[in-house]
């Protein structure tokens, strides 16, 4: 049944229209509708490619390398009024004499003469200005040749050729030597080739190309206890951060059929850094990297750690502060909830600020962001209460639906407040992968599942050694002595007096 086209015509003149033209009109009027709703489809997507446009790392999780040039300047730090460098009362770095039994030679130098008055001088000084020259000795390879002889049995004619010892590596290489390659080929991120050439130019060795991926793979299999040991203990911690980023992993050894994109996941605790490759973003791996964690958990906002208990997460205020700006910069009703978020995060972390300093509290500390707190909801709130339309991209939903997420998870944007150890940053397991996205840049990946095994192992053991500040070489090389012998690892974790160390500190705090 037809309807009337013009809400200023009655029905009857609408009935006494020729059905031609009352056919024409209609079809205006629908073609009027579509272009409308194509119009505002168009402003939507206008403003969403505006957004990504005027991406950055203000307003994403974008490095600042990436910043176009267009992009708007990063604000700057308020000026402290003190001068650049070291500050009165800084105690200073200076380089660290060698003892005087390690130097190879020990040269005293005594001025002749007078400087003034040219009179000659002799005698010691108790306290002279010791300087010293340190120098890298040409470094020649230590070549341990084993002789098998073969003996013939004067009574049966069987000729018996000896066995190499026990401790003795078929391969032709030493533990130390094995243990350099898989630090050169992991942590120092040199490929094959020039890890081949990085020992010819520094210790005079030859390897062959192929033996280079051998030696690697023995790197990560002597490490396997020492990864099971950090990981039992990483997950056995009061806090941790967790974080993930892709990683490649080829299909050479039929691991990885689909060819699915990998992601490196990490766990960083006060002592121990446990990293994982797993060929999932989801559930599944993040439960299989926190095992039998219990304790505060700080991350982004990942719906992988969605199944984590609101009341011990701590979601990262610096991806927070980045979606507070990218709200502020949609402009209209979003620019108002936007800036209101950013000045309450201002006030929350010049708080903690001087938590820090100790100049203030915790306890003070928790009675006064209340209000902040009660802020930031209320502007949460505010920014939810629009309703898009399904599929709406509107700079509005975009903002509604970025609110609803976050009071979703708003209990967990304050577990620093109450509980000591927990920062409100994932700031610690960002730096632990940065390491880990530089290897990926410069080698694209891993080729197989063992390929990301050492990678995952390497990355594991050395960031642990380093947090405790203990020498990597040595600990390889010890690993691949240890498992040459059928011996266990030493262990990767820290000696109890570090671990009385912290928690001294931590009552303290």
């Amino acid at each position: 049944m037809l309807t009337c086209a013009n809400p200023n015509m009655t029905p009857e003149d609408w009935q006494r229209t020729p059905p031609s033209v009352q056919q024409a009109v209609l079809h205006v009027l629908a073609r009027l509708a579509a272009l409308e709703e194509e119009v505002g489809s168009l402003r939507a997507e206008n403003a969403r490619l505006r957004e990504q446009t005027q991406r950055s790392s203000r307003n994403s999780s974008q490095p600042p390398s990436s910043d176009a040039p267009s992009a708007p300047p990063r604000p700057q730090r308020r000026s402290s009024g003190r001068k650049r460098g070291a500050q009165p009362g800084h105690a200073g770095h200076q380089r660290t004499l060698y003892p005087v039994e390690a130097c190879r030679s020990v040269q005293e130098h005594r001025p002749a003469q007078c400087s003034a008055c040219g009179m000659a001088l002799s005698g010691d000084d108790p306290t002279p200005i010791r300087h010293q020259v340190v120098e890298v000795p040409e470094v020649t390879p230590l070549v341990d040749e084993h002789r098998l002889h073969q003996l013939r049995c004067p009574d049966c004619g069987a000729g018996t050729r000896a066995a190499l010892p026990s401790d003795v590596s078929a391969s032709g290489y030493g533990p130390r030597l094995v243990a350099t390659v898989g630090l050169l080929s992991g942590p120092y991120r040199q490929s094959e080739r020039q890890t081949q050439q990085a020992l010819e130019d520094f210790y005079q060795v030859e390897v062959a190309l192929g033996t280079i991926n051998k030696l690697r793979q023995e790197v990560s299999e002597a490490l396997t206890e020492s990864v099971a040991e950090a990981t039992e203990f990483a997950q056995a911690q009061a806090v941790a951060n967790a974080d993930e980023t892709g990683w490649a992993q080829g299909n050479s050894d039929g691991a990885n059929p689909q060819r699915r994109k990998a992601w490196l996941w990490v766990l960083v605790t006060s002592w121990v850094t446990v990293f994982q490759v797993h060929l999932s973003r989801g559930h599944g791996a993040a439960k299989e990297l926190l095992g039998a964690f219990t304790g505060s958990l700080i991350t982004d906002r990942w719906t992988g750690y969605g199944w984590w208990p609101l009341a011990r997460r701590q979601v990262c205020w610096a991806h927070l502060i980045r979606d507070f700006h990218k709200i502020a910069e949609r402009g209209g009703a979003s620019q108002a909830i936007g800036e209101g978020l950013l000045e309450q995060a201002r006030k929350v972390f010049e708080l903690w600020q001087r938590v820090r300093d100790g100049t203030l509290t915790r306890e003070g500390f928790a009675a006064v962001v209340v209000e902040s707190r009660d802020r930031i909801r209320q502007w949460l709130a505010e920014g939810a209460a629009y309703r898009p339309a399904r599929g709406e991209k509107s700079a509005r939903a975009r903002t509604s639906r970025t609110c609803r997420e976050l009071l979703k998870v708003e209990p967990a944007l304050w577990l620093f407040v109450c509980v000591a150890g927990v920062e409100p940053t994932n700031n610690a397991a960002e730096r632990a992968l940065r390491p880990a996205v530089i290897w990926r840049r410069t080698s694209l990946g891993t080729q197989s599942a063992l390929g990301s095994q050492f990678v995952a192992r390497m990355l594991t053991v050395t960031l642990t050694l380093r947090s405790q500040q203990r020498p990597v070489l040595a600990y390889l090389t010890a690993a691949c002595q240890a498992a040459r012998q059928s011996l266990p690892a030493p262990s990767v974790l820290p000696d109890i007096s570090l671990l009385e160390q912290e928690l001294h500190f931590a009552i303290a705090a």
